[in-house]
């Protein structure tokens, strides 16, 4: 497949012909975890499934290429993608990362410190974080948007004060993918997606993603990989697969609700404060009455009260008791996470029923 063609085509012809064997359309599901040597001292390439897999380095190569990148790695869970990302990394490493991220994230950096291995400069802002990188920083880590106070970091502009001081740039793309943000072009070493979101879609996969272009990492990240075992599977690895098709479609869709959703909610009298960047699905607003919350969650219909994003069905969560409820109320509350706050991610319903949903729950 040729690398000019545009990105709706990549992700629609992921997996197509590639079975030259059988002329199969649709990429076949290899779940065999052994491969016979064709003869002593010979490898068809692939030899054990933990190491490499027909259907996820088929996978692999489409996520390349739609990040713009030239190495993929295709993980069990985003969490395990944060992990495989990190171990390139020598123990005592110095990061600096937003204050504002998620959860899951904040629980495994947490114990890293506790532990000795990294220690992490929390940072509010874009202007704080590059005033704090210097000589002593090892790796700069940037979700953008943060989740979930959708607060944006210019990528390239951090990445040359990084790299300025031969640091590191690890950015986590979930909330974007590439159809609304490339990191690696624009100065990023590493890419992370929890590509149980936006990539798959609907809900049914849990998966990451690593990409880089830079071979060295590369060839760290797969001795790490071979060697622990944070593999996907090959039947999680064709769903994710043909997820992927769709996604420049349904992050469309989600976009032009989720922004007809946002001036609903801004001209609501019971909400307070709408966070939207102007893309993607992701919407945090905050309510002027906390205590009406239970409520609203428990009266939604089509909107499910639920953790995770990015599919096709629209989720709302509670953060404080949720997604981040491992951070510390204290530390919540001094960066703007304040419990009355909810995220919102819009899927690819009919506008009229989510914001009648919406309308009746914020009333009820």
């Amino acid at each position: 497949m040729t690398e000019n063609y545009q990105l709706a085509t990549l992700l629609v012809q992921a997996g197509i012909k590639s079975d030259e064997a059988t002329g199969a359309l649709v990429a076949p599901i290899h779940l065999s975890t052994t491969y016979q040597h064709p003869e002593f001292g010979q490898s068809t390439g692939f030899d054990y499934t933990r190491t490499k897999n027909p259907t996820r380095s088929t996978l692999e190569t489409t996520l390349a290429k739609i990040e713009q990148a030239d190495y993929a790695i295709a993980t069990s869970s985003g969490m395990s993608a944060v992990v495989l990302a990190f171990s390139v990394f020598a123990p005592g490493s110095r990061v600096v990362a937003a204050r504002d991220l998620y959860g899951g994230s904040f629980r495994w950096f947490k114990q890293q410190e506790d532990q000795g291995n990294l220690f992490f400069t929390y940072t509010n802002t874009e202007e704080e974080m590059i005033a704090a990188i210097d000589e002593t920083t090892d790796v700069i880590y940037i979700e953008t948007p943060t989740n979930p106070l959708m607060i944006e970091f210019d990528i390239a502009k951090i990445a040359k004060v990084a790299h300025d001081y031969g640091a590191r740039v690890l950015v986590d793309n979930t909330f974007y993918s590439p159809i609304y943000q490339n990191p690696i072009p624009l100065g990023a070493d590493l890419v992370i997606h929890s590509a149980t979101k936006y990539l798959s879609g609907h809900n049914d996969v849990l998966a990451g993603v690593v990409v880089t272009n830079d071979l060295e990492l590369f060839d760290q990240l797969m001795y790490h990989y071979n060697t622990t075992g944070p593999n996907l599977s090959p039947l999680d690895s064709y769903l994710l697969m043909r997820g992927l098709k769709t996604l420049k479609l349904r992050m469309e869709a989600a976009t032009k609700n989720a922004r007809e959703l946002v001036t609903f909610l801004e001209n609501h009298e019971a909400v307070k404060e709408v966070l939207y960047t102007g893309k993607g699905g992701m919407i945090s607003f905050k309510v002027k009455d906390q205590k009406r919350i239970p409520s609203l969650l428990n009266n939604l219909n089509i909107i499910s009260f639920a953790e995770s994003l990015g599919g096709v069905e629209s989720l709302i969560t509670y953060p404080a008791t949720q997604t981040h409820a491992d951070i510390p109320e204290e530390v919540r509350a001094s960066y703007g996470l304040t419990d009355d706050l909810l995220r919102l991610s819009v899927g690819i319903e009919d506008i009229i029923d989510l914001k009648a949903d919406l309308k009746q729950a914020l009333e009820n």
